[in-house]
């Protein structure tokens, strides 16, 4: 079994640290060293406590003062810029990845990297082992997802040597933002889910919280965009082209995988999974450091490979160079790209083999830990006091009979002892409303790769079934079925024989359902065994034969395609009359959020709107079974990466107003700002601020799209994934409608009429999304055709930003003067742009949907401009709308007409423009109701133009909106989940 790296137990361990205590001094030993040491003083008492305001850091440069390096009095000191350029140049010698001649910039960014990331694995390593002494409980947080942006400002940052850095790249030649901007973002995510997901992390470390991540480590990330005159074009991403300085490979720590395979009762009257395709985990790990704390807690990626055995070295020699690295390959590209494409059988079977790889080698390795850190208590029973697993979405739902399944096969516990364990220590997040995101996968597929896996949740689901007739009771069999109907875990599958009997008319059962325990088989001894050893002969099969069994599928198996999956792959029997075609089965489909909500102890929504249709719709039957599973996260992101660091003029000027820094980490002190909204030198400064970095991003525009900006134009933006209830194309209609109503007007007309604007759209467009992509290609031609009209000039511009990430996040976000939150009501979960943009002196256009609804009470209804439908309303809008009772704005048709006149190119916008037409239909009769939304929303904009005009009362709205975000901080929302949902507590590092 793997071992940690962080282990402290077993005689290999004891000597790996002793080995490293000669580099880095723990504590009360001598340490020494030829070249720069940079580590941070070791206290490892819990009963002190540390101030946040004062650094414990040991810099010792041995070349210089080697007497420096002796036993730790707890004296310490702040590292100056010579011992940081030792460091620098250290590593630009002795760890080096280009050629010694030339000191330039990526050679300078990887040798900076190197230096940060030698003071946090002082810390990363004390902070393991000192858990592993505790055995305090512990959270595990399980995303597909990781949006981490660029880590070097922020790790300087949180270790507050940001001073020191940049001051020791001037000595050597470079400026530190220069050098911060070689680096790549890290492509392990896309949007809200992987950025919340990071922001978690640092508020987990920042707040002493004993917690890891654990993700898939994406080579090529999901991909990065290219805007051509044909719109979006995607190309795989770079990031680790050059090697990633921040993550360390643990080569011993490894997890095997499998997939495929049979499943027989083994002489021990144990369930064996037999044979099939085996892959290795292997772990990279990267340190997170918390903001003015020694705690650095850890994110564990995964990555896939198939051990060199699998190398066909015979069929290399022979000339088939193909099948001989197939298995290296079939390993390999399960984390080559982040959401591969799933319109075929091979891409859905890509997708469930990553979510399998992240729970199973995640949940190997949690349980490997307990039971390191137990010795010789161990007891299976306090694993929920120990452990606690965090499901992000459904993605990692497979954690669930994966646990149960290592606990019974593995570790021998009974069904009933495994059941309990596992509810009471995974729990699952619900990100989404849309039914299409609740995924749901093809029983056939999973039986095929899972077989183990649907023998468990098969009982799963009749645990509870009996639990459903229980509570319902027997005598409304309409009522039973029904609730049986909503609530399985398996749909489409009929129900086990023992409960069919309960209605009048059952349906014949092609899946039988186990009835029994696994661990009551009463097999003969003898006979099993032989079983077994036929079978494990019949999984030798090649792997792609066992492809070939599943008969490939045309449509997508999760819920947004189930309308138009294919037929069961049963066949056919003849119809008794041929005159009627007997109707085609529906699809076995494995429900994956019935199985998190059925499997947890916890279910959280993300924004209190969201959590109440959570309740109220999406899993109402669930909630008035068991009420108290349910609650509310509302998202939040981290002060630090999102003012402190992103936005340095802000930043110093809520210190001066505020008169200290602790609004870092104790965000309510913003609201100490409302007192001064209406002071000018403060109103002064704010806008001074403001214009600032709204040079940085107009320079920025230039670089990237060629397109010239007015920095004294209002700075309007939006900011996300492309989707259609994300509503950019309202958005783009909107400015269509603005500027056709400026060519109708004279020039000075217009001045008099509109606010000059740039606005700006950022977001990805998923490569198999073609609406979407239709959206990207709409905007990019407004903006080609209003970006060079004369009589415009710099009263509207449209960009749009490239390859939006992070890093650009950082940069447009500070500058952004209006932002746009303005999906359909009801539909987007939370938001966490909203967040940042709010807590930068933002002001927020958008609909009474996810987190505006809390971001408008917090910062008043008067510094938010509101428009839209609202989440109640949205049912009956569009029955209405299929009543044909629907009447369209004349501004709405009007704008329609102006698109298809062709004045924005030769593109044909039929198929776009075509979703909002017509009164029902797939991809027609507006379902995201923009058309109804639409006269409200540019009414609404009128309003933004007339505040805007007024300086002073915009400035206060800005101020006030800042002072409203304290809230949306990260931190009060992983203390409520540590409180609420983990049970963790805090441990300091001293």
């Amino acid at each position: 079994m793997a071992v940690s790296q962080f282990s402290c137990s077993g005689a290999m361990e004891s000597l790996h640290y002793k080995s490293q205590s000669k580099l880095i001094d723990f504590g009360s030993r001598r340490s020494f060293s030829s070249r720069l040491l940079l580590a941070r003083t070791l206290n490892l008492n819990p009963r002190t406590h540390r101030s946040r305001h004062r650094r414990s850091v040991l810099v010792t440069n041995v070349i210089k003062d080697p007497d420096v390096a002796q036993e730790n009095t707890g004296s310490s000191f702040t590292p100056d810029a010579v011992s940081v350029a030792s460091s620098i140049k250290y590593h630009a010698e002795f760890t080096p990845s280009f050629s010694p001649e030339k000191f330039e910039l990526p050679k300078a960014y990887f040798a900076t990297a190197q230096s940060v990331r030698d003071a946090l694995i002082v810390n990363w390593n004390a902070t393991n082992e000192y858990y592993e002494k505790l055995h305090v409980k512990q959270a595990y947080y399980l995303s597909m997802e990781f949006l981490q942006g660029r880590a070097l400002l922020n790790a300087v940052g949180n270790l507050e040597l940001a001073g020191a850095y940049a001051e020791a790249l001037s000595k050597l030649g470079h400026k530190l933002e220069t050098v911060a901007d070689q680096e790549p973002d890290a492509a392990l995510g896309n949007g809200g889910l992987g950025r919340l997901a990071s922001c978690f992390l640092d508020s987990l470390a920042t707040l002493n919280y004993p917690a890891w991540g654990y993700g898939l480590r994406y080579k090529y990330g999901l991909f990065k965009q290219r805007i051509t005159k044909d719109g979006q074009e995607e190309v795989a991403e770079d990031w680790l082209e050059l090697g990633n300085p921040w993550e360390i490979v643990r080569n011993d720590v490894s997890y095997h995988v499998k997939f495929y395979g049979n499943v027989a009762t083994g002489s021990d009257g144990k369930r064996h999974w037999i044979g099939g395709e085996d892959i290795e985990a292997v772990a990279y790990d990267v340190p997170i450091p918390g903001y003015k704390t020694k705690t650095t807690i850890n994110l564990r990626l995964w990555s896939t490979k198939a051990p060199s055995e699998d190398f066909d070295l015979y069929s290399f020699n022979s000339g088939e160079h193909t099948k001989a690295c197939e298995a290296l390959a079939n390993a390999e590209k399960i984390c080559y790209v982040l959401y591969p494409g799933d319109d075929s059988l091979e891409g859905k079977t890509l997708r469930l083999k990553q979510q399998y790889t992240l729970c199973s080698a995640s949940l190997q390795d949690i349980v490997a830990r307990f039971e390191r850190r137990s010795g010789t208590n161990l007891n299976w029973e306090e694993f929920p006091e120990k452990v606690a697993v965090q499901m992000n979405d459904t993605h990692p739902t497979l954690c669930i009979p994966e646990l149960i399944r290592i606990l019974m096969d593995l570790k021998g516990l009974t069904w009933k002892e495994a059941w309990n364990i596992t509810q009471r220590t995974v729990a699952y997040t619900n990100h989404t409303v849309l039914p299409e995101a609740l995924e749901k996968w093809s029983l056939e597929l999973m039986q095929k790769l899972l077989p183990r896996h649907v023998e468990i949740i098969e009982l799963i689901d009749e645990e509870l079934i009996n639990t459903i007739v229980s509570e319902y009771g027997t005598e409304d069999c309409d009522l039973l079925e029904k609730k049986l109907k909503e609530m399985r875990i398996l749909e489409n599958v009929d129900l086990p024989a023992t409960y069919a009997k309960l209605f009048v008319k059952p349906k014949e059962s092609s899946v039988v359902l186990p009835t029994e325990k696994l661990e009551d088989s009463k097999k003969d001894v003898g006979a099993v065994d032989e079983e077994i050893a036929q079978k494990l002969e019949d999984s030798k099969k090649d792997v792609r034969a066992i492809d070939e069994e599943i008969e490939p599928e045309k449509k997508p198996i999760e819920e947004k395609d189930v309308g138009a999956i294919d037929e069961e792959i049963e066949p056919k029997k003849k119809p008794i009359e041929e005159k009627k075609k007997a109707p085609p089965k529906p699809p076995k489909l494995v429900r994956m959020a019935n199985l998190c909500v059925v499997g947890g102890h916890a279910v959280n929504g993300v924004a209190e709107i969201h959590s109440e249709i959570v309740k109220d719709e999406v899993f109402n039957s669930f909630y008035k079974l068991w009420p108290k599973k349910f609650q509310n996260k509302t998202n939040g992101v981290t002060p630090r990466r999102w003012i402190r660091f992103c936005n340095p003029d802000l930043s110093n000027i809520l210190t001066k107003w505020i008169g200290t820094e602790d609004w870092v980490l104790n965000t309510e002190k913003l609201a100490e700002l409302r007192q001064f909204a209406d002071d000018e030198d403060l109103q002064t400064q704010w806008r001074q601020a403001k214009r600032s970095n709204k040079l940085k991003v107009a320079s920025f525009i230039k670089e990237k799209t060629g397109f010239s900006v007015n920095p004294d134009a209002m700075f309007d933006i939006q900011v996300k994934r492309i989707h259609e209830y994300k509503r950019q194309l309202m958005n783009i209609l909107g400015i269509v409608y603005r500027y056709k109503k400026m060519k109708e007007m004279s020039a000075s007309q217009r001045k008099a009429k509109f606010v000059p604007r740039v606005c700006m759209f950022g977001g990805k467009a998923f490569a198999t999304y073609v609406q979407a992509k239709r959206i990207v290609k709409f905007i990019t031609d407004v903006a080609e055709t209003v970006n060079h009209d004369p009589s415009i000039g710099d009263l509207l511009k449209v960009i749009f930003v490239p390859d939006y990430n992070v890093s650009v996040a950082e940069l447009l976000i500070p500058a952004s003067e209006l932002s746009q939150h303005i999906s359909t009501a009801g539909m987007e979960a939370s938001g966490t742009s909203n967040m940042k943009f709010a807590m930068n002196g933002c002001i927020l256009i958008g609909t009474l949907d996810g987190a505006n609804v809390e971001i408008r009470e917090e910062v008043g209804a008067d510094n938010f401009f509101l428009f839209g439908a609202e989440a109640h309303e949205i049912a009956g809008l569009r029955k209405e709308r299929a009543e044909g009772k629907f009447v369209p704005d004349p501004r709405f048709e009007e704008v329609k007409e102006f698109v298809t006149s062709g004045v924005f190119g030769l593109y044909d916008y039929d198929d776009l423009i075509g979703s909002l037409e017509g009164n029902e239909g797939f991809g027609r009769a507006d379902y995201f109701l923009v058309g109804k939304d639409f006269p409200s929303y540019i009414e609404c904009q009128e309003k933004v133009d007339e505040a805007y005009r007024d300086q002073k009362k915009w400035t206060r709205m800005s101020i006030l909106n800042t002072a409203g975000s304290s809230k949306f901080s990260s931190d009060r929302t992983i203390y409520e989940y540590a409180k609420d949902i983990w049970n963790i507590n805090p441990v300091e590092l001293q």
